[in-house]
């Protein structure tokens, strides 16, 4: 899928002039819009419909954006964009700990918006910094981890392994350079994919959440994520 092509976008938020406003933009880009008012139909639509795309408020009455996206994360890898207002860095950070691939602080521009948008769909759908890749078919094996990057899979020990954009991207980086390490600022910038004002805990959250993934299939797996303390990380291959 093409980032302009009849993507469906789920839109979460209590207030209706925010909705209106997000739906206006991103339907001029040829999305197809939903709209959900509060936490709990949100997660109900999310569950039984295949978005694209969801765009999520973080407070919300009832259940809050960040309990959606925990719940979310029981069963699907939707791409999830969480819209905070400035003040709530913790809560930021927490998103990502359940599996937030973006974040967008209230006030924002709906242009943004869009941007943010169509760089997570593009990268949901493939992988920027893999398009000049020339090999016949992108799979890379390793012991306990198979990574078929042309069918957006990854499995560990025959099991498949579902990953959000982010923590697949992040993995295949890693993956795509052996025992190179990586800084984080280096990391933001590649695979976020474009100019990030973010935390750098962010990498850190989301080597936590992949490496939990993969370990509750294969320690060994998970292991090949390797910490360089006072530097970044690197991914290791082991020799059994």
């Amino acid at each position: 899928m093409l980032d302009n092509e009849n993507a469906v976008v789920l839109v979460v938020d209590d207030e209706e002039r925010i909705r209106r406003l997000l739906r206006m933009y991103l339907e001029r880009e040829g999305y197809v819009i939903e709209e959900a008012e509060d936490g709990e139909t949100a997660l109900e639509m999310a569950v039984n419909n295949d978005y694209d795309l969801i765009l999520l408020d973080l407070m919300l009455p009832g259940m809050d954006g960040i309990e959606v996206c925990e719940k979310l994360r029981d069963s699907k890898a939707t791409p999830v964009i969480m819209l905070t207002a400035k003040g709530e860095e913790a809560n930021r950070v927490q998103g990502f700990e359940v599996g937030t691939d973006d974040y967008i602080i209230k006030p924002f521009s709906p242009r943004e918006v869009v941007l943010r948008v169509k760089a997570l769909l593009r990268r949901s759908s493939k992988t920027k910094f893999l398009e000049t890749d020339t090999t016949a078919k992108n799979v890379l094996v390793f012991p306990h981890l198979t990574i078929d990057h042309d069918a957006h899979r990854v499995t560990v020990n025959q099991n498949e392994v579902n990953l959000t954009p982010k923590e697949y991207e992040l993995l295949y980086y890693l993956a795509h350079s052996p025992d190179k390490v990586f800084n984080r600022e280096e990391l933001l910038k590649d695979v976020w994919n474009y100019e990030f004002f973010g935390d750098l805990r962010t990498v850190d959250t989301h080597v936590k959440r992949l490496r939990e993934k993969l370990n509750r299939v294969s320690e060994k797996a998970a292991n090949m994520i390797v910490t360089v303390w006072g530097v970044g990380y690197k991914f290791e291959v082991g020799t059994d």
